[in-house]
């Protein structure tokens, strides 16, 4: 008996190592969804790919994603997936099961609004001015612009209403999309307020996430993002998609990254 199982074992094991490293598939990250102008937005990337692992997933960016180029998505010998640019690692991918955390506060899409209106980025030229999911200028993009929610400046909230450009033939928002919107409204109001007062830019990290249920393009949803903690130049935070009702549709835990001045 024991023999069958070291033979099941060792069988098992070769064939983890025989599918390290082998090809998966290809991927190209279209220019609309940039973050900087000349790279991909950061949770777009990481929802492509999380589109080869099961949810919840975390994604870590190794490097900024470049747009318009096919990338390989590789196998790895631990169940992840890495995408690479020829010999370059773009992102590592694997399943996850984080220890999730609840909004304090689930605002309406009023309030939401208000708080979109105190986006800080409005009016502002820096490095993500045309970021397809926060640019509050993008004619193409989600208009995800979190900004302070009113008596909850801790926390920053924003409407979301995919419309039928980011959506399938369905009318299904695919999970890049809804990644995408959990990974701006991460970057909480403290950590935009830093910015204004000549603190460096931070850049996404590490995004975890998991879709409850599948978002439809025309819904009427709200954003938010609130802070976890801090350590150098780490800021973890988290944020969550809401419905009407207040249910959590999706949710995700980042890690942003302070760029040294």
């Amino acid at each position: 008996m024991r023999d069958t199982m070291a033979a099941e074992t060792m069988e098992r094991e070769r064939n983890a190592a025989s599918a390290a490293g082998r090809m998966i598939g290809e991927v190209t990250i279209g220019a609309r969804f940039n973050g900087p102008a000349a790279s991909a937005n950061g949770g777009y990337s990481c929802g492509v790919v999380a589109g080869f692992l099961p949810e919840p997933a975390e994604v870590i960016l190794r490097t900024p994603p470049p747009l318009d180029r096919p990338l390989q998505v590789v196998s790895d010998e631990a169940g992840g997936v890495r995408l690479m640019d020829g010999e370059t690692l773009v992102a590592e991918g694997r399943p996850a099961e984080p220890a999730w955390t609840k909004p304090s506060v689930r605002p309406t899409r009023e309030a939401a609004s208000a708080a979109r209106d105190m986006h800080p980025g409005i009016g502002v030229t820096h490095s993500l001015s045309d970021c397809f999911v926060c640019g509050p200028g993008r004619a193409d993009g989600l208009h995800v612009s979190s900004g302070p929610l009113p008596g909850h400046e801790h926390v920053g909230a924003t409407p979301f209403e995919p419309d039928e450009t980011v959506a399938d033939e369905n009318g299904i928002v695919p999970r890049e999309i809804v990644w995408a919107a959990l990974d701006c409204p991460s970057y909480v109001p403290a950590m935009w307020f830093d910015l204004r007062s000549g603190h460096a830019l931070s850049l996404l990290g590490r995004l975890a996430a998991e879709r409850l249920r599948e978002v439809s393009a025309g819904e009427k949803l709200v954003v938010v993002g609130w802070p976890l903690s801090a350590e150098g130049r780490k800021r973890h935070t988290a944020s969550a998609i809401l419905d009407a009702d207040g249910d959590i549709v999706a949710r995700a835990q980042a890690t942003w990254i302070e760029l040294k001045a």
